[in-house]
């Protein structure tokens, strides 16, 4: 689990320090004294890689000036056998290290022992992580959130996995509830009008309006005839909407597979109100004082579980009371469930019954007026909600082709769906321009970049890199020239500032998956991997690897198809290609 970057930083802190005790039991500077020094990465490599703040943190305290603390440590650095090769001493008093060959070799030697696993780390601690996300309707086809969810969900999932945690991919099935009876009752209207003609039966204002609806009624009509024609309606609203759910649902499947997306588990909205596992969570939050009844429904009392929630979070009774804060229904007067009471019962499955220690949903920003309430809502079952619940919100996808926004197909006239689209471009296109912004920042789809075959277009541009790696590869092995083990290299051939800066940016990948995990954004390794696939090619340019001599060749042949690694490990973590030929 090789972090050097992390390495070297702390190395700075235990060469400091030693120093600093070295200096004072030669009376040089005052003993005891807790330095809390900051080490930071200079934005300019003349001016270190690393830079102490020691000399600055100690002064007040060493009742000395910083130079003269930064001289007294610089004197008695032990760099031997360290990864750094000089400290030098700048402005008021920073102590700035220059990083020697071993740091360089060890981080080719690393990845090579790592492999595609490397940027692994403990961070995750074994801990359960349940990624739900896309669960669209399953009353039509899915469009372009969906295309951005479903990206957005595995590809954190993936670097959650990187990172430590035992990931769990879900797809939640809305197949109960107020849009399946729409959903039927909008078959089996269309089903109607196949046998009366569209004057003959009354399509219902609510109702869904695609041609995928017609679709299915006629699907339905060629199987049974017209034996509903006076089938009673309890019969022809289950009947209509599990035909409906069965053509649908594999279509879906059928899709996300197509887009490199496969789940751990479907599970279905139905299961929780068959088994009465939504009336129990009901009954917990009713047993627990939460609830009340009026009108007939049963009511949460989301208002105050908001306000407790709140209150904890540190704002002020007088922010809280300015909040619009209300309850919602848990079960309607007529004796049905709302979505709201099967969506606490899904997260109480989730962290109680399979015993997830976090729950992370991908929802579209519309939902955002939802996230509290859910949170708050497992806050007063006892499960943490505010905690264990985490809700990455994401914003909306613009289209653009021409420079314009398209919002319908040119084919059928409709919006957009997700089988459309990758008729259009490529799975790889999809999925990495679908996730190369955060999650919180809109993404505008360029239609005609996504096909492009030229710099401009980001995910050729790095997939060229690791084709151009391949390439010279092969061609240098009909030469006679294998890659060496790292370990054969001599680092100290590494001395063009281009040669060291993509070392650099190798050495950044375990930082960055860090961050993806911390900001809960696999956009993180979009970036890295433009960044990574850029320094390559300014490498590539600069450093002839043919024709040089032979330890210098085999030394970038190797950091070359060191990169050629890392880029394709990156790619998998977002579910794009390595090809080897362009």
């Amino acid at each position: 689990m090789s972090n050097l970057i992390q390495a070297a930083r702390e190395q700075v802190f235990a060469l400091t320090q030693a120093a600093y005790e070295k200096a004072a039991a030669e009376g040089v500077l005052p003993g005891g004294v807790e330095v809390k020094a900051t080490v930071e990465i200079p934005k300019d490599s003349k001016n270190g890689d690393y830079a102490s703040s020691f000399a600055m943190a100690g002064a007040k305290a060493m009742h000395m000036a910083p130079r003269a603390i930064a001289q007294a440590v610089a004197e008695r650095l032990d760099l031997a056998g360290s990864y750094f090769e000089r400290c030098e001493i700048a402005g008021p008093g920073f102590l700035n290290f220059f990083l020697g060959s071993k740091w360089y070799g060890d981080v080719l030697c690393d990845i090579e022992a790592e492999g595609m696993s490397y940027g692994q780390s403990g961070e995750g601690k074994g801990r359960k992580v349940m990624v739900e996300f896309v669960s669209a309707n399953p009353t039509g086809p899915m469009h372009m959130g969906n295309a951005r969810g479903g990206v957005l969900g595995d590809s954190l999932a993936n670097v959650l996995k990187r990172a430590g945690f035992e990931t769990w991919k879900e797809f939640y099935v809305n197949d109960a509830g107020n849009q399946i009876h729409k959903f039927a009752e909008s078959i089996h209207a269309r089903y109607m009008q196949l046998l009366l003609g569209e004057e003959g039966f009354p399509f219902p204002e609510s109702g869904y309006h695609g041609d995928d609806i017609k679709e299915l009624a006629q699907g339905f009509y060629e199987k049974y005839g017209d034996s509903y024609r006076d089938a009673p309606e309890e019969k022809w609203l289950a009947d209509m909407s599990a035909y409906g759910l069965e053509v649908n649902i594999p279509k879906m499947k059928a899709d996300l597979s197509r887009y490199k997306i496969e789940y751990d588990q479907w599970f279905f909205e139905s299961e929780l109100h068959e088994s009465g596992y939504v009336a129990e969570t009901v009954e917990m939050l009713a047993q627990r004082g939460w609830t009340y009844e009026k009108d007939g429904a049963l009511w949460l009392n989301t208002s105050k579980l908001l306000r407790e929630k709140y209150l904890r979070d540190g704002k002020t009774e007088e922010q809280v009371d300015k909040l619009d804060l209300k309850d919602d229904v848990l079960r309607r007067a007529n004796g049905f469930y709302t979505y709201f009471a099967a969506d606490i019962a899904y997260h109480r499955n989730k962290l109680n019954k399979r015993g997830f220690d976090l729950a992370v949903n991908i929802w579209g920003a519309d939902h955002h007026g939802h996230v509290a309430r859910l949170q708050a809502a497992l806050d007063g079952l006892g499960l943490d909600g505010s905690h264990r619940l985490v809700v990455v919100l994401m914003q909306l996808v613009n289209l653009l082709q021409d420079g314009k926004p398209v919002r319908m197909s040119k084919r059928s006239g409709k919006a957009i769906a997700l089988h459309d689209l990758l008729d259009e471009v490529s799975v790889d296109a999809a999925r990495y321009f679908f996730n190369s912004r955060a999650s919180t920042s809109p993404v505008d789809f360029d239609l005609d970049l996504a096909v492009r075959e030229d710099s401009e277009n980001p995910v050729y541009y790095v997939q060229y890199a690791h084709a151009r790696i391949c390439s010279l590869v092969a061609r240098l092995a009909g030469e006679g020239e294998a890659v060496p083990a790292a370990a054969s290299v001599d680092a100290a051939l590494f001395a063009s500032e281009e040669e060291r800066a993509l070392i650099k940016e190798l050495a950044q990948l375990p930082e960055e998956i860090h961050f993806a995990v911390r900001d809960y954004d696999p956009s993180h390794i979009n970036r890295y991997l433009l960044a990574l696939a850029g320094d390559f090619h300014r490498f590539y340019n600069a450093c002839y690897i043919r024709g040089e001599a032979h330890e210098v060749l085999s030394a970038r042949l190797k950091l070359a198809d060191t990169v050629r690694l890392v880029i394709a490990n990156c790619l998998d973590l977002i579910g794009v290609s390595a090809p080897e030929k362009m």
